[in-house]
């Protein structure tokens, strides 16, 4: 059913957000065993935790409201967690680390995005109280959003060495397998030449035989 006023829309926005939230308290503890970095697996530890409160927060406004705390499925968080779980399952390493921020960047724009407008649609509405929790929440995740910020700038330029590190070693095997190549292919050359010899040989044989004729007459 669609919002007709901007109490309903508010509403469904906190619906939203609220199945956000608990998607997150789910993804989370996967994307922290996932991280290779031991300080970008204590921040989503850490962001866990302040998530696990901000889903309070959320449900005493519904309090305040006076309505039952119920979500409605967010497809937003539905494909940012789905994009992470395909980074898990085909990176590694500080590559692996470096996509695990972006996604939970990601994350932290949208609920930047959707706290902010809740506080707004808040403060419109005259709800005081809701608006001061929302606020609470915003700040929250622009600080989460910095921090990630943070260690990006370590595991960037890790990451990137990775990949210097995949060429050298690509272009060192490709390198030895040119001298093995080289290598058996001398080796027949020798070996034919050893051939040649043998002809030589043949040839002897037969000035002896011219000779012993030669004696007969």
């Amino acid at each position: 059913m669609a919002a007709e006023n901007l109490h309903e829309l508010f509403v469904e926005e906190l619906k939203d957000i609220y199945d956000a939230e608990k998607q997150l308290t789910k993804a989370l503890p996967k994307m922290a065993k996932a991280a290779e970095s031991d300080q970008l697996r204590t921040a989503f530890e850490e962001h866990l935790e302040i998530t696990r409160m901000q889903v309070e927060r959320v449900e005493e406004i519904f309090k305040i409201l006076g309505m039952p705390a119920r979500g409605k499925t967010c497809e937003g968080m539905k494909g940012l967690i789905a994009e992470g779980q395909e980074a898990m399952q085909e990176m590694e390493g500080s590559t692996l680390d470096a996509a695990l921020i972006a996604s939970a960047q990601k994350v932290e724009h949208y609920e930047i995005a959707s706290y902010g407008t809740l506080a707004t649609f808040a403060e419109v509405l005259g709800l005081e109280d809701a608006k001061d929790l929302l606020g609470q929440t915003l700040e929250e995740e622009k600080e989460a959003d910095e921090k990630l910020t943070g260690i990006a700038g370590q595991i960037n330029p890790e990451a990137e060495n990775e990949q210097e590190g995949e060429e050298q070693e690509e272009g060192g095997m490709a390198a030895a397998s040119s001298r093995s190549s080289r290598s058996g292919s001398s080796g027949g050359n020798a070996s034919g030449g050893g051939s040649s010899s043998g002809s030589s040989s043949g040839g002897g044989s037969r000035k002896g035989s011219s000779s012993s004729r030669g004696k007969k007459r």
